[in-house]
């Protein structure tokens, strides 16, 4: 059965059509009377109940679909860790063989700002972001693509897959306490979710910084 609720933009737009078949069974209340309205509420609902027990696709379908190319392909999905010394060893490590590298940064929202439709501060900070990350990849010897994603990381990484076949997946959060994503379990969703292997860089932005100050006080 398909979930309405995966991600904030579902859930959005899953409201969205509720308001408007409500406003159809209204608009047909006062049209054509009670039995009317009646009748398009138990069609409306129908067709939502129908669309809601489609299963969605499978995410074999979309992690194995690969537009060609012997390279090894490693989808990176962080967000502010996403230019973290951790998490840059760990991919330079990683793709030291000339891989395929998509770095993938969702654009966090508020709520607020969510509801509003309003994303376009959010995708700015991600872009920014993203760019730091790529450039110090590339000065480290790997030359990376990046894209910002949906803000949602599932989500992200449902889209991404769609056209970047990935043979292993490395997500970044902050430690455990600080991180929202921990919190709403992730990790172990993606590892239920996609059949590739899949590692958890834990990146700490503040001791890397408290360590470059220390470092830049030592020398």
């Amino acid at each position: 059965m398909r979930n309405p609720f995966q991600s904030e933009a579902e859930a959005f737009s899953f409201v969205l059509v509720c308001v408007g078949l409500f406003a159809l069974v209204a608009l047909a209340g006062i049209l054509a009377g009670g039995w009317a309205a009646l009748g398009v509420f138990v069609v409306l609902a129908a067709a939502l109940a129908a669309y809601a027990k489609r299963e969605p696709g499978t995410a074999d379908e979309t992690v194995l679909s690969r537009s060609g190319g012997d390279r090894r392909r490693i989808l990176v999905v962080a967000n502010e860790t996403v230019a973290g010394r951790a998490l840059r060893g760990e991919i330079v490590r990683r793709a030291g063989d000339g891989a395929n590298v998509l770095v993938v940064c969702p654009a966090l929202n508020s709520p607020l700002r969510h509801w509003a439709s309003d994303e376009d501060a959010a995708r700015g900070q991600a872009d920014r972001r993203l760019l730091d990350s790529l450039a110090a990849l590339a000065s480290a010897g790997v030359h990376a693509r990046g894209e910002v994603g949906d803000a949602d990381p599932l989500q992200a990484m449902d889209d991404a897959l769609r056209t970047f076949g990935a043979d292993e997946i490395v997500i970044s959060t902050h430690p455990p306490g600080r991180s929202n994503w921990l919190e709403k379990d992730i990790i172990a969703r993606a590892r239920e979710r996609y059949p590739v292997p899949i590692t958890h860089v834990v990146v700490d932005l503040e001791r890397e910084r408290e360590r470059a100050v220390s470092k830049g006080a030592a020398s």
